[in-house]
């Protein structure tokens, strides 16, 4: 990028230019004289190997003005294999820094170099040590009144803290140690202060996961507690919450962060071994961080990212051409600004994308764009200035299709990614930080704009670091807060930069970290599974709304660098949701036997959630319609609606054409026509006579033939009777007389307790006649060997 100050004296006023000038060659005078006038025994150490390593804790105030004392602490620490004695600890004003890349040049030096590092202050101003103990640290402060620097102009001076003494295999002066740092120098109120806008993100990784407890109360279940941790007292969303609070900083937010310690405040359960949950203890806390950040962002600017952050890159580069992913994207970004609403009772804007680390190219800015946001949040190493402007230019340039990039300026926005667990580190980020933004003021006295991008999720040290240096920039005479909206707004710089980088500029070592193309195929995956089973749901809210946030989660920045936890999710949302649709089922059945050529056959149907479904069909289906037909067809299908926690026993009517077993199949599908669940498949065996019914047809059979034979002998004798009676002329006596023995032998020749309603073919059905051998049709599920008899 060029810079202003990489071209010194190109838009400043004539006594500026004067000042800056001399300044330059009064700095610069020492150095030379140092480079030229080593002194002769003078140890040239390599870089980084001073024997007495010097650390500057704490420098107040960061941005003196007239009147002030600045103060310095510290360490320093011998660690060497020898004593140091006869040692002072001084303090060294250096040159004044003109140019961005010079202050880079500086914090990147390690070792000491005559004449580069300034002149001691001296005189009063040191701390004396008879002796450093090898491994020993020494504490130290330095006080000077600002008034003895020797400030000249404003601007961005080099400092240093040094160690001077002797050891006994060297037993003269030297510099044996240095640290080095930045003193801004803006005394009075700059002519334009620079607009700056520092980003202050709320955002965590992944915590809620698709699971939610049995019951109507739809328990929801976190992976772990770990969020809890970070909310309690000393945490790092603790910190970032009570330390943004007393700035003026533009608050963005991950509404999936909102939307997990909400849920907290409730009962929640943490997943355990096994597949079991514990209660989590982190309601308390959650309620007091979420009513301390409506109160820090009432008034406030908030920017609301897609819910849980969606990495735009990845879906850009990996996931656009995979089905449904553009769609997780649009109702990710649906639910943000309501989620927003809903719990901090602020509106927040939604026409930011951020991708991660502000790197773009056109397929992550078309991406960006394509789910309502008009913004993309770039930074300035990458969308980078290929022009000659001889300074840094204002955050905002449009870059066609009605889009605007907001470009981040880079050495700001990285400046605290460092170990600021330690005072020394802390210490110096600040002061580097300062000095990057008085530069960059000083460059032009045109006013412009700048934005600070920090990481997404600082630790609880970088946090306390960020606000140190926010706070010294917020009270310093050169710059002023500005809402991101604002600064978005801006008229941009002529002869800024508005080329989108091409696809083959884009980091290799953030493309190793995106979400694989497998992962968004897996997530289409779930929401097919999830898509088939709401049909069958009367209140389908109690899927959409857990699997639909988890599926947006599987898509999250956060999973960068952690590809492994990043399957484990996306596999354990799939399980569970298989897992539930496995909760309707068809119960299997064994062999069924049917006796006679045609019968029904029940089919269960289970239903273990604790709503009802409906829109299912069962369909039963012969493996052989030529010997079992279903219903009269090759398949039959029925309508099917359970309550929640019971089974219902659906009856299908067959037929069957020859004896022998027959595959049927037996499938639940949804009323759209797709498959839901596993088949069922079963045997059914016709039977055509059983032997039962063989004894009761054989038994009817002779009676038929006994009540012909009788029919047949009564007809033969009656005849006879009346040829006797028309040929011998009888008397009507004899012949009565001889039909009532007739009659009376006829009685004797029956069988004993047969009678002639007995023997008749046509008789009605007596109680004590036998049983038919057909069992009652029965709508439980079937069991082993069930015979189903018509």
């Amino acid at each position: 990028m060029a810079e202003a100050a990489d071209f010194p004296g190109l838009t400043l006023s004539p006594a500026r230019r004067w000042f800056r000038r001399a300044g330059v060659l009064l700095t610069g005078a020492p150095l030379l004289a140092g480079l030229m006038q080593l002194p002769a025994g003078q140890p040239a150490y390599a870089a980084g190997s001073d024997p007495v390593v010097v650390s500057v804790d704490s420098l107040t105030p960061s941005a003196p003005t007239d009147g002030d004392t600045l103060t310095l602490s510290g360490t320093v620490t011998n660690k060497g294999k020898r004593a140091v004695t006869d040692a002072h600890v001084d303090l060294r004003v250096g040159q004044l820094l003109t140019t961005r890349s010079g202050i880079d040049d500086i914090a990147a030096r390690t070792d000491y170099v005559p004449g580069a590092d300034g002149t001691e202050i001296g005189g009063k101003y040191v701390e004396e040590f008879s002796k450093l103990t090898p491994g020993v640290a020494q504490p130290f402060t330095i006080s000077v009144p600002v008034d003895k620097l020797g400030l000249g102009q404003d601007g961005v001076y080099q400092i240093g803290v040094s160690l001077s003494g002797e050891t006994s295999a060297e037993p003269y002066e030297q510099v044996l140690g240095i640290q080095r740092t930045f003193l801004p120098w803006q005394p009075e109120e700059a002519d334009t202060r620079t607009r700056t806008t520092y980003l202050w993100p709320l955002i965590s990784t992944v915590h809620m996961t698709a699971e939610t407890g049995p019951g109507e109360q739809q328990t929801p279940v976190f992976l772990n507690d770990d969020l809890a941790t970070e909310i309690s007292p000393g945490g790092r969303l603790q910190q970032m919450l009570s330390l943004g609070k007393d700035l003026d900083v533009t608050w963005v937010i991950d509404p999936d962060l909102l939307a997990s310690v909400d849920a907290m405040i409730g009962s929640y359960g943490v997943q355990g071994a096994g597949g079991t949950s514990t209660p989590g203890a982190g309601q308390t806390v959650a309620k007091q961080w979420l009513a301390e950040l409506q109160d820090a962002v009432e008034g406030k600017e908030v920017v609301a990212l897609p819910f849980a952050d969606p990495d735009l890159a990845s879906i850009a580069h990996n996931g656009k051409n995979v089905t449904g992913t553009l769609s997780h994207l649009k109702s990710a970004t649906d639910v943000a600004a309501s989620t927003v609403e809903t719990i901090l009772h602020v509106t927040p804007s939604t026409d930011f994308a951020w991708p991660v680390n502000g790197a773009v190219d056109p397929s992550i800015v078309k991406i960006a764009t394509s789910a309502g946001a008009d913004k993309v949040i770039a930074r300035s190493d990458s969308l980078k200035e290929t022009g000659d402007l001889p300074y840094t230019p204002s955050a905002a340039r449009p870059i066609g299709g009605g889009t605007t990039a907001v470009v981040a300026d880079m050495r700001m926005s990285t400046a605290f990614q460092g170990d600021m667990t330690n005072a020394d580190g802390s210490t110096l980020a600040v002061q580097k930080f300062l000095a990057q933004s008085l530069t960059a003021t000083l460059q032009t006295d045109k006013q412009r704009t700048t934005v600070v991008a920090p990481q997404r999720m600082p630790s609880a040290s970088q946090a306390q670091t960020m606000a140190e240096a926010v706070t010294a920039l917020q009270n310093g005479n050169w710059s002023q807060s500005q809402e991101l909206t604002a600064t978005a707004g801006t008229k941009p710089d002529p002869g800024a930069s508005t080329k989108v980088p091409s696809a083959s500029s884009y980091s290799a070592t953030l493309r190793r970290q995106q979400l694989p193309q497998s992962a968004f195929t897996k997530i289409a995956t779930t929401q097919d599974k999830l898509g088939n089973f709401k049909i069958i749901l009367t209140d389908k809210t109690r899927v959409e709304t857990p699997f639909g946030r988890a599926i947006n989660r599987e898509m999250a920045t956060s999973w960068r660098g952690r590809s492994g936890a990043a399957d484990s999710f996306r596999s354990s949302v799939d399980s569970y949701l298989e897992e539930l649709t496995q909760q309707v089922n068809l119960i299997k059945k064994s062999e069924t036997k049917l006796s006679g050529r045609s019968a029904t056959i029940p089919v269960t149907v289970q239903n273990n959630l604790v709503q009802p479904v409906d829109n299912l069909v069962l369909r039963v289906t012969s493996t052989n319609p030529t010997r079992l037909k279903v219903g009269g067809k090759d398949y039959q299908e029925q309508d099917v609606a359970v309550s929640g926690g019971h089974s219902q026993s659906v009856k299908f009517t067959t037929s069957s054409n020859a004896n022998g077993p027959v595959a049927v199949i037996a499938q639940l599908y949804t009323k759209g026509g797709q498959p839901y669940g596993p088949p069922i498949s079963f045997d059914v065996r016709a039977t055509e006579i059983t032997p039962t019914v063989m004894l009761v047809i054989g038994g009817g059979f002779l009676l038929l033939v006994l009540a012909g034979l009788r029919m047949y002998t009564q007809r033969k004798r009656a005849a006879a009777r009346r040829a006797e009676e028309s040929g011998d002329g009888h008397e009507d006596g004899a012949t009565e007389g001889d039909g009532a023995d007739e009659s009376h032998a006829d009685s004797e020749s029956r069988p004993q307790g047969e009678s002639d309603t007995a023997l008749r073919a046509d008789a009605p059905e007596q109680p004590s006649d036998p049983t038919p051998n057909t069992a009652p049709e029965s709508a439980d599920p079937s069991g082993t060997g069930e015979r189903v008899d018509r």
